[in-house]
C-alpha cells in the first residue's frame, strides 16, 4: 500500500493541509480547525484514494493538539509532530522565498515525504486532562499576579472589584488543585508515578504535575537528554574557527512550560537540600556563573526525574554526593 504524506499549517480557525500523492502531485484543502473540520478532512483523504497517510505539523502553540490526537486515533494515518525550527530550516534549504499558509503546508508534506520523521504518540485520555487542568491553572495563577499588581495602585474606584476578583481566583486556584490531586488519585499509573517524583527532594506536587502532564518519563522518551531537549534545556554551543567562542547556554528551543515549572524547584533544590548545595558549590568552584549553575539545575532535575521513573526506584541521595 503506497503512502500519501500530508503537511497541514495549522491556525487557530483553520487548518491549510497540502497532500503530497504517490505520483508526486499535490493536492490542497483548507478545512476549519473544529470537529466539523477534522471529519471534512478526513472524508477529503478518502475521496483521493489515501488509505495510508503520515501526517506532519508543527508544534506550536496548542492548537494543533485537537487535530492531532484525531488523526492518530484513525486506522492508517501515522502522526508526526515537528520543532518549527526543523521546517524553518528545510524551507532555506530549499530556497522557499515565499511564505503563505498553502505554501507552508506543502513544505511540511515535503518535509514529511523526504524525512520520514518518527511517530508522535497522541497522550492517553487521563494525559490529556492532566494538561488541561494544569493549562488552566497556570493561567489563573498568571492572571492572579496581574490583578495583584493592579491592586497596589488601584483606585477606590476600582479597587472592590479587583480585590473580589482575586477572591474569586483564590477558590478556582485551590479548587484546581484539588482536582488535580484527585485526577493523580484516581490513575493508579500517575498515582504510582508521583510517588517516585515526591522522593525527589526539592520537587513539590505542583512541578510533579507539570512532568506527569508532558509525559516526561521513559514512556515517551528514549533517554533523559531527549526529554531534556523537549524541554529546552539542552546546551547550545557556539564556536568557530579559533576566534568565535561564545558561552554556552540554554538551546530553549522546546517547551517553555517545562522550563517555566523547572525554574523555583531548581532554586529551592541549589540552596535548601543536600544533594542541591553540592552540585552548586561544585559548579561554583569550577567558576560557573549563577544562571548557568540555575540552568543547569533544572536539566539535573530532568535527568533525575527521569532515571527515578525509569528504575522505578525513590531518589538515592547517595548517588548525588549526599
Amino acid at each position: 500500500m503506497e503512502t500519501y504524506f500530508l503537511g497541514i499549517d495549522v491556525a487557530k480557525a483553520k487548518l491549510d493541509c497540502a497532500l503530497i500523492r504517490p505520483s508526486g502531485t499535490p493536492r490542497s484543502k483548507t478545512v476549519k480547525n473544529s470537529a466539523a473540520g477534522f471529519d471534512e478532512l478526513a472524508k477529503w483523504l478518502g475521496k483521493q484514494g489515501a488509505q495510508q497517510v503520515h501526517v506532519c505539523m508543527e508544534a506550536t502553540g496548542i492548537y494543533w493538539e485537537a487535530v492531532g490526537e484525531y488523526l492518530s486515533d484513525l486506522a492508517q494515518v501515522t502522526v508526526s509532530v515537528i520543532n518549527p525550527a526543523q521546517i524553518k530550516a528545510f524551507g532555506q534549504s530549499q530556497l522557499v522565498r515565499t511564505k503563505t499558509d498553502r505554501v507552508d503546508a506543502l513544505l511540511i508534506a515535503r518535509f514529511c515525504a523526504e524525512r520520514q520523521p518518527e511517530p508522535w504518540q497522541a497522550p492517553s485520555h487521563s494525559e490529556r486532562t492532566l494538561r488541561a487542568l494544569v493549562l488552566r491553572l497556570d493561567a489563573l495563577q498568571r492572571m492572579h499576579v496581574q490583578e495583584s499588581n493592579r491592586l497596589e495602585t488601584a483606585r477606590d474606584a476600582v479597587r472592590e472589584g479587583i480585590e473580589a476578583h482575586l477572591a474569586w481566583l483564590d477558590e478556582q486556584i485551590a479548587s484546581l488543585v484539588r482536582q488535580i490531586q484527585r485526577h493523580i488519585d484516581d490513575d493508579p499509573d500517575l498515582r504510582d508515578k508521583r510517588r517516585l517524583l515526591e522522593s525527589i527532594p526539592g520537587v513539590g506536587e505542583r512541578t510533579i504535575a507539570v512532568l506527569l502532564a508532558y509525559r516526561t518519563d521513559p514512556s515517551r522518551f528514549g533517554s533523559a537528554k531527549q526529554a531534556a531537549a523537549f524541554a529546552g534545556l539542552d546546551p547550545r554551543q557556539h564556536e568557530s574557527g579559533s576566534s568565535v567562542r561564545l558561552k554556552p547556554r540554554l538551546s530553549k528551543i522546546g517547551h517553555a512550560a517545562l522550563r517555566k515549572a523547572l525554574y523555583m524547584p531548581a532554586m529551592v533544590t541549589l540552596y535548601k537540600t543536600d544533594w542541591g548545595k553540592r552540585f552548586r558549590d561544585r559548579l561554583a568552584l569550577a567558576g560557573k556563573p549563577p544562571k548557568l549553575i540555575i540552568g543547569a539545575m533544572m536539566r539535573k532535575l530532568v535527568y533525575v526525574a527521569f532515571g527515578v521513573l525509569k528504575s522505578r526506584k525513590p531518589f538515592d541521595p547517595s548517588l548525588h554526593g549526599a
